[in-house]
């Protein structure tokens, strides 16, 4: 019952580290999308 670990690099890279570098075009098309779901929600209530 032996446990064996293997850590290679591509393993230890971090998630967060590996979006960063798409965050200017995600944060605006993710603010329009929430805008338009506000609005939509908005009108369709009144």
């Amino acid at each position: 019952m032996a446990h064996h670990e293997h850590h290679t690099p591509e393993q230890t890279e971090d998630v967060v580290e590996a979006i960063t570098p798409l965050m200017p075009v995600v944060l605006p098309i993710a603010g329009g999308v929430l805008m338009f779901l506000l609005a939509f929600i908005a009108v369709f209530m009144a």
